[in-house]
């Protein structure tokens, strides 16, 4: 189940992709399906093991392309490892809204991005996010648990800020919202009540058969109800430094 929309934000074969606070690997492996050369980066190193496993058996079972590469690793989101403008895209997704230093993270993605290079972001959306916490105090106080609830001018601010130039926003999810209020509702930890496991079996059908009826659905409620938000921007080229304005003197030599 993907956040991104590659349709609108393109990966060309042979991009250096990080997939920043990875989790289960789920766009690092698209990208890598894609031809890119990809670094799935996370702080949970059992998680790490597992995406390392399945880029192995990717590669073993012939998913990538030719040349296309992918790396697993364990990293911190605010000391990332690389040099300046390392990667073509940078991608972060349901991440920021754990992070207190979201503004150390932005800046070290736009460190690592090459200029013209493209970032997305995903965040849980304001409003299916308020009825979540205002449900259940332990869907985010927990250890590691999302601190913040972003309203998308704001998210979009701090990206401007942090010297990106968005260029596009979407909603997505929204089929996964009500099972999420379901969840808060019965207990986060609860998944034997009956509501949670009947709406559960209906997205577990919908990713697996991607019938025509939850599509059409879907992209009905995205703009309503649309669990996630996602946002893509560019990192500008600097503009070139002017030519010192001439004093005359020297024309006069």
């Amino acid at each position: 189940m993907l956040t991104v929309d590659f349709s609108r934000f393109p990966l060309a074969p042979g991009d250096r992709v990080l997939d920043l606070g990875c989790g289960a690997g789920r766009h690092a492996f698209e990208c890598y399906r894609r031809g890119a050369q990809v670094v799935a980066l996370d702080q949970n190193g059992e998680e790490i093991r597992e995406v390392a496993k399945w880029f192995a058996a990717m590669k073993e079972a012939g998913e990538a392309p030719e040349g296309a590469t992918a790396t697993a690793m364990e990293g911190d989101a605010l000391n990332l490892p690389f040099p300046d403008e390392s990667f073509d895209v940078v991608i972060i997704s349901e991440v920021m809204e754990h992070i207190p230093d979201d503004k150390g993270v932005l800046a070290e993605m736009v460190r690592v991005l090459k200029p013209g290079g493209r970032i997305a972001v995903t965040v849980p959306r304001y409003g299916p996010e308020k009825v979540c916490w205002a449900l259940s105090d332990e869907y985010h106080e927990v250890e590691g648990g999302h601190i913040r609830i972003y309203k998308a001018d704001e998210l979009l601010g701090k990206m401007k800020e942090a010297g990106l130039k968005p260029y596009g926003t979407h909603h997505a999810h929204a089929l996964h919202s009500p099972y999420w209020w379901l969840k808060c509702a019965f207990g986060v930890d609860n998944d034997k009540a009956l509501p949670v496991r009947a709406y559960h079996k209906l997205l577990v059908w919908d990713i697996m058969k991607k019938p025509m009826v939850t599509r059409l659905a879907e992209q009905a409620l995205n703009p309503i109800v649309g669990k996630s938000f996602v946002a893509y921007a560019t990192k500008p080229h600097l503009a070139p430094l002017a030519p010192a304005a001439s004093t005359g003197k020297a024309d006069a030599k």
